[in-house]
């Protein structure tokens, strides 16, 4: 049936499909959406080039919310109706999905909303080998089908069959990373009732190395405990009094669908991403001296400065999973790291995984005798302010304001992902506004903690000046559907931060 643009495109966005279930997303809604990309993927080729015809088969997987066992359901059935066959892999982590795209070599559907409260679910779609659909890859082609109206199919229905891949999923992330040769470790896992309390035991389980505290490993999608986000600096505060009451050598937070990780050292202090990023880099470098690594333009510059050290190539990339992941197809990278807590790997098709990131920390931290808190000093280089958020009516003349402001001492400027000012001597800072709501993102970086605070103040007092001339008022930023997989959380390179503009 045909269903109004303006709902359609309420819910299918940019990257994924997300929305509130019961008024935005039900069964009916997502069999649509199955239909409409199994008869995209029926009439195009697997993948560029291809010679045969498209993917016969799906798999499917889904996370833990009480609506996600239906409405994957739901969307099994469209699929098949359009007379292709659905793999159905059950409840699984959005990066055993992808695996599960890799190892079948066909297209994949993951049922979750990842961090958004349990009111919401969504869609991630992949083409075979985990390679991402977005608008311009396949949802924009959903969109307008669902709009008009799907046409029916007059062949055969296709099947479905069940195959559990989490032992398969296990093995090959630690076939990845050797981790043979490390000392005993105790590992805090804050799962946050996610998937991670589904994945951690089947990949971290077998190695006996290794000592897991589990911390709400209880699959609820109601998060009793705390929102399944550790971009929120209060989500990491039971896994930082777990590390020190059980004495861990580390902790790793996970999201809900358990793709992001982050990392808390043995004092309990988060580490920032962009160390960990360093981190990655610099192990996958020394097995190919000369690779490429991708980061986004908000990483620290510890980043690209340690990749060039170690005889890589770095890339910079805006901010977003589908631009690293064009980037990482393109370039053929062997890692990408985003300051979100995503991390992307050749050796896993390209996509991200935050397990896998986990694993290499580990085999960091255990092939060595310092604690985290010293290993990890040594990749942070800078003072970051995190990412800081201004609601604005107008951000053209605000981000005129503030570069007006520093005049002269503006070194560079480039405009990759909004405008980015480099001041000379390791100080720069970057203001982009949202994709999706009213505001602009702040992001500041130093050598010296004074410097970083003496910028954000600044561009502060200019955004409020001219906030204050326009009559600009600022709301709170909506707790619900925000796209907060751009952001960090809790160091002082992680706290993401609402300003109020008076």
């Amino acid at each position: 049936m045909a269903r109004p643009a303006a709902d359609v495109h309420r819910v299918i966005k940019a990257y994924d499909v997300r929305g509130l279930v019961g008024p935005e997303i039900d069964e009916a809604f997502v069999a649509e959406v199955g239909a409409a990309f199994a008869r995209l993927l029926r009439t195009q080729p697997n993948r560029p080039g291809a010679n045969r015809p498209g993917a016969n088969r799906l798999v499917v997987g889904h996370d833990m919310r009480d609506s996600s066992p239906s409405l994957a359901a739901a969307f099994a059935e469209g699929v098949t109706g359009q007379g292709l066959d659905v793999v159905r892999i059950g409840l699984a982590s959005t990066d055993q999905l992808y695996f599960a795209s890799g190892f079948l070599n066909c297209p994949g559907a993951m049922f979750t909303a990842s961090h958004n409260p349990s009111a919401y679910n969504g869609i991630k779609l992949c083409r075979a080998g985990a390679k991402p659909v977005g608008r311009n890859t396949g949802l924009g082609a959903i969109t307008e089908e669902l709009i008009a109206g799907v046409p029916t199919y007059d062949g055969p229905p296709g099947s479905i069959v069940d195959r559990d891949v989490l032992a398969d999923y296990g093995a090959f992330l630690r076939s990845l990373v050797d981790l043979s040769g490390t000392r005993p470790l105790r590992v805090a896992v804050d799962a946050g009732n996610g998937m991670a309390g589904h994945t951690t035991p089947a990949v971290l389980g077998p190695i006996p190395s290794i000592t897991v505290e589990p911390l709400y490993f209880e699959l609820d999608g109601s998060f009793p405990h705390h929102d399944a986000n550790p971009l929120d600096p209060a989500n990491l505060v039971d896994l930082q009094k777990f590390v020190r009451e059980t004495g861990a050598d580390i902790g790793l937070a996970f999201d809900g669908d358990a793709d992001r990780c982050f990392v808390v050292d043995e004092l309990g202090a988060p580490v920032s991403p962009s160390a960990v990023t360093a981190l990655v880099a610099a192990r996958e470098l020394t097995r190919e001296i000369g690779a490429t690594v991708i980061h986004n333009l908000i990483t620290s510059r510890a980043v690209p400065e340690l990749v060039v050290e170690r005889g890589g190539i770095p890339v910079r990339s805006r901010v977003g999973h589908s631009y690293i992941k064009e980037l990482m197809a393109e370039t053929g990278a062997i890692f990408g790291g985003e300051h979100s807590a995503h991390y992307y790997f050749r050796d896993f098709w390209g996509a991200d995984s935050g397990m896998l990131a986990a694993l290499h920390v580990l085999a960091a931290l255990g092939e060595q005798g310092r604690p985290l808190s010293d290993l990890m000093a040594d990749y942070q280089r800078y003072e970051l302010s995190g990412e800081i958020n201004f609601t604005v009516d107008d951000a053209g003349s605000c981000i005129d304001a503030v570069l007006e402001s520093f005049g002269t001492t503006i070194v560079s400027i480039d405009h990759l992902d909004g405008v980015t000012a480099d001041l000379g001597e390791g100080t720069w800072f970057n203001l982009r506004t949202s994709n999706t709501e009213p505001l602009l993102r702040l992001n500041v970086e130093a050598r010296l903690r004074e410097d970083v605070d003496r910028v954000v103040r600044q561009v502060a007092e200019q955004i409020q000046t001219r906030a204050a001339q326009t009559q600009t008022r600022e709301t709170p930023t909506q707790t619900g559907e925000t796209r907060t997989d751009t952001g960090e959380t809790q160091t002082r390179e992680t706290q993401t931060q609402t300003r109020a503009v008076p």
